[in-house]
């Protein structure tokens, strides 16, 4: 792998792709990730667990979640910092759906919480972050997901070379980027591949 060797980079060149996105193919059978984009927040010898990006929470805005995790009263809603309506809640994957993580980016930290995971980009998954959030406080930029998707070890490994997932490298946009529904195609052509000339057929991109 070319290029400057970041934080996470020397588990990368045993063959780990921490710190990655993961880009499904059309070929992608289980329909709980057809179309999906995850980053993978840690990938090694035991498995490997990541955050689906391109896939929103329907009808749950990050206010409405602040409420009902008591973190604030429902009439502190209309008084939040502008910047807490532009966090998106996720579906983050299909193990552990009621249980937040937030991907965010490395100008917050929180002692014995927070996992750094690339450059600039880190996971927490504590109340203390939702706090530090509403208050106006917190990382620049930040995503909430609800669940996660995990593999066993080796699972990973042998859905890519079964042609279940491209990989390419992670930027702030495709993770925290506003316009969900694009991120897939946005993702494939950063790999250089147009999803229009993609088959559902199996095969080689």
């Amino acid at each position: 792998m070319a290029g400057k060797i970041r934080s996470g980079a020397r588990d990368r060149v045993r063959g780990y792709l921490d710190g990655q996105m993961l880009v499904a193919m059309p070929t992608m059978r289980d329909e709980r990730f057809s179309r999906t984009v995850i980053y993978l927040c840690a990938h090694s010898a035991d498995g490997a667990m990541g955050i689906v990006v391109n896939q929103s929470a329907a009808d749950l805005a990050f206010s409405d979640l602040l409420v009902q995790l008591d973190i604030i009263p429902e009439a502190r809603k209309i008084m939040l910092p502008p910047r807490v309506d532009s966090i998106r809640v996720l579906r983050g994957g299909p193990v552990e759906t009621g249980r937040g993580f937030v991907l965010h980016s490395s100008d917050f930290y929180i002692e014995n919480s927070t996992l750094p995971i690339d450059e600039g980009i880190c996971l927490t998954a504590t109340l203390d972050i939702l706090k530090a959030l509403a208050i106006g406080e917190g990382p620049s930029s930040a995503v909430l997901a609800l669940g996660y998707a995990g593999w066993a070890a080796g699972q990973l490994e042998n859905e890519i070379q079964a042609n279940g997932w491209l990989h390419c490298p992670a930027d702030p946009d495709l993770i925290f980027g506003a316009d969900v529904e694009t991120k897939y195609e946005r993702a494939m052509r950063k790999i250089g591949i147009d999803p229009g000339m993609l088959s559902s057929e199996s095969g080689h991109a």
